[in-house]
């Protein structure tokens, strides 16, 4: 039998200030997999990751995460969420948050020094975050969201600033924690960011373009080139 999906979203709408932000979407999304959600900034990215995760106000349809409905008590200890902008305290060393956190979460004592180490900032755990990077600060709220080994991880723009190398690396991270099992969903407005993933949800203005990976996205518009073939799919679209 078929895993059931770790993502289960059915004509989801949502309006925000009174104007529809996103127009019954529907999709599902395969256990321990990267799936990259992209688009341009302002096509409901980040209100679909708030639905997903709970924290937004749906008008009508059905989301469901890990077999529950989004947001329920239940989940709060298996979904990681990551914003774009950093959710740490900045008057903290990269250390003192982790610990903080890793009591909010219950989590064991041992999963700080993971987590730090999983994201690279070894060498920066005693700094206080307002003295380090962009990028840096932005590893250090992924590992609070790590310390309670997630079953799903949604990341909104969470390679936003960084250099290609650390870029490079963190999607190596992302791969590492969905052989292990972990489901992610990682959004992004650079569409040579999904190369590194095995599915896409490609939105424009509200709408799901596409729901595939990149190599039948390939196949579909005759485009080697992914954000060729992603203007190809809206041209597509435009001419319906």
């Amino acid at each position: 039998m078929a895993s059931p999906p770790a993502i289960a979203v059915e004509g989801l709408t949502v309006r925000r200030g009174g104007r529809p932000v996103l127009h019954g979407l529907s999709f599902s999304i395969a256990a321990g997999t990267v799936t990259g959600l992209l688009g341009p900034s302002g096509c409901g990215k980040t209100t679909l990751m708030r639905s997903i995760v709970g924290v937004q106000i749906v008008e009508a349809g059905r989301v469901e995460v890990l077999g529950t409905p989004a947001g329920s008590a239940s989940l709060r200890a298996r979904v990681g969420y990551v914003t774009q902008a950093p959710s740490v305290y900045r008057d903290l060393s990269v250390r003192e948050n982790l610990r903080y956190f890793a009591r909010v979460l219950a989590a064991p004592n041992e999963r700080i020094e993971e987590a730090i180490e999983t994201v690279a900032l070894g060498e920066q755990a005693d700094q206080v975050v307002a003295s380090l990077s962009g990028g840096q600060s932005a590893r250090v709220s992924l590992a609070t969201a790590l310390l309670g080994k997630p079953d799903l991880l949604v990341l909104d723009e969470p390679t936003v600033g960084l250099d290609p190398v650390l870029r490079r690396d963190l999607w190596a991270t992302f791969r590492g924690l969905a052989a292990e099992g972990t489901t992610l969903l990682v959004s992004s407005h650079v569409m040579e960011e999904a190369e590194h993933c095995d599915e896409l949800l490609l939105m424009r203005e509200g709408e799901l373009l596409a729901t595939e990976s990149p190599a039948a996205l390939r196949a579909r518009t005759g485009r080697e080139q992914l954000d060729e073939a992603f203007l190809a799919l809206i041209e597509e679209r435009a001419a319906v």
